[in-house]
């Protein structure tokens, strides 16, 4: 496949965190399908980014940043964006592998009008079945609540009111369609657009810093669209599997941050003081279920 044309240039932002084998199997997915690559290191320990550097070739467009230390996933992205030259950004997981067309999927889907802001590909799991949280509807307190206490099974009958947020189960739609937010794992950007809403909301380590984006972007006037013509196998959790615990602190922490600073105006006062309550009591229930499943392992060992 050609690279494509110079007025359509497109440079994709990694940021790798001990991705092992799977940085180098996604660089190399993405490498004859974009005209650069930025490859942000948050101090990984492991030697996935020396392995991944040798795979690409030579005369590739590489540039590389290492970090000291970890700063988290939206403030590496940030990192990246400021290297990047080209016309749209593609952000892409270390643990995500490109299919041969995907990049000309997202890119036609991007180039179709001004008012695209932000698309997303179609993620896959290992074994071809589609991941959930590629296209969604924003997670409101409410709609979390309702799909934590397994109320979506009312949707058929009040559809407006137990509606589920996570839209893999319902059909795959046969071209690109305006969903209100795609994964962080994939994520193609046009550079005007980022422009005028901005880089990502560093105060998010990891986790809900894509949804903010995307509520940022449908504010600005923006639409972001969901491709299913674009495949991408994401070998989800590969980078974070190791600290369990630091990953589901960070991730429900994300989630106060969202709640708080998208709908307070909704949940006032002792409202919203109950839903954050419930975020950190969710936290103490993975926690448990973490530390229950530790102890079970090393019993059967």
């Amino acid at each position: 496949m050609e690279l494509l044309e110079t007025k359509n240039r497109v440079s994709v932002v990694i940021v790798n965190y001990n991705a092992g084998p799977y940085l180098s199997r996604c660089l190399i997915s993405c490498n004859n399908q974009v005209e650069e690559i930025i490859l942000v290191d948050n101090a990984s320990s492991d030697d996935s980014l020396e392995r991944a550097i040798q795979v690409i070739p030579a005369a590739t467009r590489l540039k590389v940043i290492r970090n000291h230390n970890n700063l988290g996933f939206a403030r590496a992205c940030n990192q990246g964006t400021s290297a990047a030259e080209g016309d749209f950004l593609l952000f892409l997981n270390p643990d995500c592998e490109l299919a041969p067309e995907a990049m000309s999927s997202l890119l036609g889907a991007a180039s179709d009008h001004p008012s695209v802001g932000m698309v997303g590909g179609l993620l896959l799991n290992a074994d071809g079945s589609e991941q959930a949280g590629g296209r969604r509807s924003v997670p409101t307190p409410w709609r979390t609540f309702v799909r934590a206490f397994g109320l979506a099974n009312l949707a058929q009958r009040y559809p407006r009111l137990f509606s589920d947020y996570l839209l893999h189960l319902t059909p795959l739609p046969a071209a690109a369609v305006e969903v209100e937010a795609i994964s962080g794992a994939c994520m193609l950007v046009p550079r005007h657009a980022l422009e005028r809403v901005g880089v990502m909301d560093e105060g998010y380590f990891m986790h809900c810093e894509d949804l903010d984006w995307c509520m940022r972007f449908r504010a600005a006037g923006f639409r972001i669209l969901f491709q299913p013509s674009a495949r991408v196998t994401h070998h989800k959790g590969r980078c974070s599997s190791a600290r369990p615990f630091f990953v589901e602190w960070h991730k429900h922490r994300g989630m106060v941050r969202f709640y708080r600073k998208f709908f307070r105006h909704q949940y006032p006062g002792l409202l919203m003081g109950l839903v954050i309550c419930g975020v950190w009591l969710r936290f103490g229930a993975v926690v448990c279920y973490l530390l229950l499943k530790r102890m079970a392992t090393r019993q059967d060992q």
